[in-house]
């Protein structure tokens, strides 16, 4: 129950003021004059202004309600370190039963776990949705158990309590981290990148210590260990070892007294991309097929092509002299014996033996696709001759023999089963074939060796795809690629089909037809696996930790075998399925909470400096429970203040005027008279 006195002025204040001046002048003017009924007078003025306040007697029935105490307990990953979440769930337990123990006091308890996507800690999120859900009246105090190491500080919402930070830190805490703190996305092969790696203390470290050992391994192979200076920049010079994602890991062994390995490792994932593709087109005579082969090639940015068309054969003999010919003279010995290691593929398009390229040459050609070259041959009736390339020292490299018979008539190509699955035509088949476009003209070849991807006319081998020693060789039975380019009979997938060919042929990880690699989302990974055989053994999965598990594949499309896995911890996770390996790393290279480990109270020292609270250590055990007024300190030795707020719930209200309009009536009037009375007996 409560009772008080309201006013509702009638006048505005200071007009009621105003006529209370009028008023006094008024009384001290009848003093001086001697007016006998002075006094009756100013009372009744006194009357008529206390009325126009309008005083009101109001009486209250009041429900008193609870003071609420929020306490945010942060499960986040730095929480695990050491004995931080045993800490936490005990001081939790001791502290909710000190809240429940007091007067009038309800708890709230919240948790606050990892932010997705590496975003951290979201303490300073979780307490402004818990104190949205509360009255603001109500709130006597927030005590947070943590590290202190939150990442969302600039969310801190505006508490109308003291705010305490109870962290989980030990005094003697220290930890031992490796830092990337340059490192590209992506590198050109055969060329130096650079890199920039730190390791460093922080915290109660042990003093003395100048170098720490490195581990650095790439794809998971055998790493190479390094003695490296502590607190210092250290740049790496690195050269990727082949194109398609490498993945760099830095380690360093954990030390005696350290918080956590968990930052002691760093992945870096780098894409090796090749600078420039060097191409050499030799074609033998100019024809339309030349023209597609040359429009593909320049239309890459990055490919850098030589084209060399053969228009003056040497035994031409038309008396022109050669000092008035403009046509170049083909560099045979520089393109082929200085030069050609400097190719990444060789084209013969339509080429035939002319006595411009010597036996020594083609020799060299061979061994150049021995060791790890790559030539590619689109043959045209010539290939069928006696002059065919076939009959040099390339016939030990070329994967089938020409029958000398050339087919000229209408076919349409279609891609082999095992077409289907190879990297280079999967997929360009169609239900209905029949709307590609037909070639006119194929050259029928035996003694296949390699992978026939097509087939033609008659039912023969029209592409054909072989690896010979380190290099590989591609067979095009025909010269009617280019039908397709001109849309003849609804056209055909030639800049596709011709693409992928290229770049197979140049070795890009993408086109190999034996391969594994995992694609990672998050915390998941997508094991995709390709092969030419219909079935594959089952993938094994090595956990960082060094966990190993198996997990069957699913043949999505032909030659495409998939599966997901998620992956719970953080680190490089290595598969293996038969001879093939990879390695990926699941998480952030550099998880942030693990970028600073020691508990502090500095992140929210502001906050809890303008609440009037402030930060103790759980080491010296859980603080005792004070009652402070609102503006004064709330931290002390051994103990924290809450601050009560007094809330309550209004049931009923009961209000009575002072002065009601009859009674001022009466009283004035009564006044009035008794001065005139007073005056008229004088």
């Amino acid at each position: 129950m409560s009772t008080t006195i309201l006013f509702d002025p009638l006048l505005p204040w200071w007009m009621i003021a105003a006529l209370g001046g009028v008023l006094m002048a008024g009384i001290a003017l009848a003093v001086l004059r001697g007016l006998s009924g002075w006094a009756f007078r100013g009372l009744a003025g006194l009357v008529v202004l206390a009325a126009l306040t309008s005083p009101v007697y109001q009486q209250e029935e009041r429900e008193p309600l609870t003071d609420i105490v929020v306490m945010v307990e942060d499960q986040s990953a730095s929480q695990s370190l050491g004995d931080r979440a045993e800490v936490t769930v005990e001081a939790a337990a001791e502290l909710a039963a000190k809240i429940e123990a007091r007067d009038n006091t309800e708890l709230r308890r919240v948790t606050v776990a990892d932010g997705i996507d590496n975003t951290g800690t979201q303490l300073m999120t979780a307490l402004s949705e818990a104190l949205a859900e509360e009255p603001s009246a109500r709130i006597a105090g927030v005590v947070v158990l943590s590290d202190g190491r939150l990442h969302d500080i600039e969310r801190a919402p505006d508490i109308p309590a003291p705010l305490h930070l109870l962290h989980t830190g030990r005094e003697g805490d220290w930890d031992r981290r490796v830092v990337v703190e340059i490192a590209p996305a992506f590198g050109i092969l055969d060329e130096e990148i650079s890199m920039t790696l730190r390791i460093t203390d922080v915290g109660n470290a042990p003093p003395g210590v100048t170098t720490v050992p490195v581990d650095i391994s790439i794809d998971g192979d055998t790493p190479q260990r390094f003695q490296v200076p502590l607190d210092q920049g250290i740049e790496l010079p690195v050269v990727l070892p082949h194109g398609g994602r490498n993945v760099l890991q830095f380690s360093t062994p954990v030390a005696d007294g350290e918080l956590t390995d968990r930052n002691n490792a760093a992945i870096v994932q780098i894409n090796g991309v090749r600078d420039r593709l060097s191409v050499l087109l030799v074609s033998g005579e100019p024809h339309p097929g030349g023209r597609t082969w040359r429009n593909l090639l320049k239309s890459d940015s990055s490919v850098d092509l030589v084209h060399f068309t053969i228009l003056r054969p040497p035994e031409k003999q038309d008396g022109v002299p050669v000092r008035e010919l403009s046509l170049i003279a083909f560099p045979t010995r520089e393109l082929f014996l200085e030069k050609i290691e400097d190719f990444d593929l060789i084209i013969f398009d339509r080429y035939k033996r002319r006595g411009i390229l010597p036996s020594v040459y083609l020799d060299n050609v061979r061994n150049y696709v021995e060791n790890g070259g790559a030539v590619l041959i689109a043959a045209g009736p010539d290939f069928a001759s006696a002059e065919s390339l076939y009959r040099t020292p390339l016939e030990s490299i070329i994967p089938a023999r020409p029958t000398a018979r050339v087919i000229e008539q209408r076919y349409l190509p279609s891609v082999t089963d095992l077409g289907e699955r190879h990297p280079v035509t999967s997929g360009l088949s169609q239900e209905e074939t029949e709307t590609w476009g037909r070639w006119h003209r194929h050259i029928e070849v035996s003694d296949v060796m390699g992978d026939v991807v097509m087939t033609g006319a008659e039912d023969n081998p029209l592409l054909i795809l072989d690896r010979v020693g380190e290099g590989r060789v591609a067979l095009l039975a025909s010269d009617h690629a280019w039908l397709w380019n001109r849309g003849y009979e609804g056209g055909g997938p030639q800049l596709e089909l011709l693409r992928r060919l290229a770049h197979w042929m140049m070795k890009e990880p993408e086109l190999e037809e034996e391969a594994l690699w995992a694609e990672a989302t998050g915390q998941e990974m997508r094991i995709i696996r390709r092969s030419l055989t219909e079935t594959i053994g089952p993938v094994t999965i090595t956990t960082p930790s060094g966990e190993v598990l198996e997990m069957e594949l699913e043949e999505l499309n032909p030659g495409r075998f998939e599966t997901v896995y998620t992956g719970a911890e953080l680190g490089l996770y290595r598969i293996a399925n038969g001879d093939l390996n990879a390695v990926i790393g699941l998480g952030p290279s550099s998880p942030v909470e693990f970028e600073e480990t020691i508990a502090s109270a500095e992140p929210l020292a502001d906050v809890m400096a303008a609440t009037g609270g402030g930060a103790m250590a759980l080491e010296n055990g859980v603080p005792r429970l004070r009652s402070v007024r609102p503006g004064r300190p709330a931290l002390g030795r051994g103990w924290i203040g809450l601050t009560p707020r007094g809330a309550y719930e209004t049931r009923a209200v009961m209000q009575l005027p002072l002065l009601p309009a009859w009674l001022v009536l009466l009283l004035a009037s009564a006044l009035v008279i008794a001065g005139w009375l007073r005056e008229g007996r004088r």
